[in-house]
């Protein structure tokens, strides 16, 4: 098993796949992870639809301009409304959600490192369309998607900014 540090310093965007399955038993290791994230007031209104089905998969490709690299797996993290609405507050429902849905695709994307996967989470899509296809109902609302499949090729490192760029102490910009 790695190394927290490790999975943070490994995790790359992937965007091409090795034309390679994988299995359910780790897409629902993945989703353990994902559960495993912070979430508020404990709702835990996510939803993960694990679409494996190859025709599927190249139906919701269609209309998400930001997935690329044919993915054998796309999750689509959802927000069950009904349950935010009935537990939760306004403030969940407008950024409680969206927040939960981030943490739980981190957990998620940093599992699959460990894993030996690739992951790349997803804003760009036609919501409507996604929905359609998937056939979710009126109560889920659509947070983002994350591709999820064996890297092909080793990606690329991008550069990340030094901590004086972004590390302030005390107030902004105040590096005392």
């Amino acid at each position: 098993m790695m190394e927290t540090v490790q999975a943070l310093t490994e995790r790359r965007s992937i965007r091409k796949f090795a034309d390679r399955p994988v299995d359910r038993e780790t897409l629902t290791e993945l989703v353990r992870a994902a559960c495993a994230a912070p979430t508020a007031s404990n709702l835990q209104s996510w939803r993960f639809v694990m679409v494996t089905d190859a025709d599927l998969v190249r139906k919701v490709d269609l209309v998400s301009p930001g997935l690329s690299g044919h993915p054998p797996v796309i999750l689509v993290v959802c927000s069950d409304l009904e349950e935010v609405a009935c537990r939760g507050s306004a403030h969940s429902l407008e950024y409680g959600c969206m927040m939960d849905a981030a943490m739980a695709a981190e957990n998620l994307m940093l599992r699959a490192v460990d894993l030996g996967l690739g992951t790349c989470a997803i804003k760009s899509y036609n919501e409507a369309a996604v929905r359609k296809v998937l056939r979710l109902p009126d109560t889920a609302r659509i947070e983002l998607l994350v591709t999820i499949g064996y890297p092909e090729g080793e990606p690329r490192c991008p550069a990340r900014k030094p901590m004086e760029e972004v590390l302030f102490w005390n107030g902004w910009k105040e590096n005392v």
